[in-house]
């Protein structure tokens, strides 16, 4: 179970990273005025999210069921880990989001500014504050 959980946080440390490094590039993107760079960027946002975050994201999700399956009556009892596993189902479709993001500046059609991108983000990082709270201190 210890290997589990080690390669389980590894992902989520994989997941963030690619989280939290696509919306920058989301950012510059964004500022970019030469053909050459806007090219740049969209070759580091789909490798990026396809060849790291992506993949970290399944990993995180098969290790964590795999973790719960030890003691799923334990788990599923819990009050904390239905909080937990509601913050990773907004996470993944924060994820799902980037995705689109990228789909619509790989066709040229971003309708976003650089601010957005700068807010938009700092919401990973509400999500891993809730998501280790939960998981350490299992305030219920």
């Amino acid at each position: 179970m210890l290997w589990v959980k080690a390669f389980h946080i590894i992902a989520i440390v994989c997941w963030f990273a690619g989280l939290f490094y696509l919306p920058r590039l989301y950012v510059y993107h964004a500022q970019a005025d030469d053909q050459l760079s806007r090219d740049r960027f969209k070759v580091m946002e789909r490798k990026l999210y396809r060849g790291i975050t992506t993949p970290s994201m399944v990993a995180t999700l098969l290790l964590g069921l795999w973790l719960m399956s030890f003691n799923p009556g334990y788990f599923m009892s819990q009050g904390w880990i239905h909080a937990k596993l509601t913050l990773v189902l907004i996470l993944v479709g924060y994820h799902i989001y980037c995705g689109r993001l990228l789909a619509q500046f790989r066709d040229d059609r971003n309708t976003h500014g650089h601010v957005f991108y700068r807010w938009f983000n700092e919401f990973p990082v509400l999500i891993l504050v809730g998501v280790v709270v939960l998981a350490i201190v299992k305030p219920f």
